[in-house]
């Protein structure tokens, strides 16, 4: 049942340990790809021209979206100030829904624009606001806002737990849930799923990651990864060792680690878009693939 919650005391406490260590990370190449634990996936397949990998992906993380087209939604009860951004696909439905994690910055046009590239390939987007409304413009504001949630787990997952609940409770969703979230997001994203309210897919963008075995045993559904070889904060060694505790906890996972590319290259290609395109396009086709298998 999808209602049902974990162990609330466990996922806190991943929940805190996690951002407790993503504090020093500004949240922002070739195309080739490798799982933790396999074999390169991606090797020796004929990469696109730029052109064209530009050409198929978002307009949103390249920065050529134009503006938001959904709407600010007050998905807390009694809580006005967390203002989040819901946008629904064309059609009758139902639909599956996705609910998107802010980075360190809090839910920027940028967010926003990810969302509606969701609704375009159907699905009911929520993001969420981890912050009351409010976004950083540099690190010192981006890095408070990260300590005063930190300060409260507890509101986070029941941040989450909310935007959940408002999204299965409308007649246009199937009741099929999944979350994602780039950095400071990511890494919340993976820890919801450690105790919030069950849902059906986790995303982690180059987010920080849970070592423990036993702690990701309490996952119910399969993850899904993409990281950066030259991400300093996350380094691939870790990624590694979070793909073996996935592997030991008997969860099915997708974890890659993109060659040549920085951390937050997947939500700011325009930051490199001759470096950034190629392995983000992969990455797209592959959450695409993800979402498509655990909520359709």
């Amino acid at each position: 049942m999808h209602s049902r919650l974990k162990n609330g005391r466990t996922g806190l406490a991943a929940l805190a340990a996690v951002l407790m260590a993503v504090f020093g990370l500004g949240c922002g190449g070739s195309a080739e790809s490798h799982e933790s634990g396999a074999d390169n996936s991606a090797a020796g397949a004929e990469v696109a021209p730029p052109a064209q990998q530009e050409s198929n992906l978002p307009a949103a993380i390249l920065g050529q979206a134009g503006a938001p087209r959904g709407e600010a939604v007050h998905y807390v009860p009694d809580d006005p100030s967390t203002t989040g951004y819901l946008v629904v696909p064309e059609g009758e439905g139902p639909f599956p829904a996705v609910i998107l994690i802010h980075e360190w910055n809090g839910l920027v046009d940028r967010v926003r624009q990810v969302a509606d590239a969701l609704a375009d390939e159907g699905y009911v987007a929520l993001a969420a606001d981890m912050y009351g409304g409010r976004t950083g413009s540099n690190r010192d504001e981006n890095v408070a806002l990260m300590e005063e949630a930190q300060g409260d787990p507890a509101r986070m997952i029941a941040n989450l737990d909310a935007a959940a609940r408002s999204v299965r409770e409308r007649p246009d969703v199937t009741g099929k849930v999944a979350t994602m979230g780039w950095c400071f997001g990511g890494g919340v994203a993976l820890s919801y799923a450690i105790g919030g309210e069950n849902h059906d897919g986790t995303a982690i963008f180059y987010g920080r990651l849970v070592e423990d075995p036993e702690l990701l045993s309490s996952l119910d559904h399969p993850i899904y990864g993409t990281f950066a070889e030259m991400d300093s904060g996350i380094p691939p060694e870790q990624v590694e060792r979070f793909a073996g505790a996935l592997r030991a906890a008997g969860i099915e996972n997708d974890i890659h680690i993109y060659d040549d590319v920085q951390h937050g290259f997947w939500l700011w290609v325009d930051r490199d878009p001759e470096g950034a395109s190629g392995p983000a396009l992969d990455a797209w086709n592959r959450l695409k693939s993800y979402l498509k298998r655990v909520v359709g």
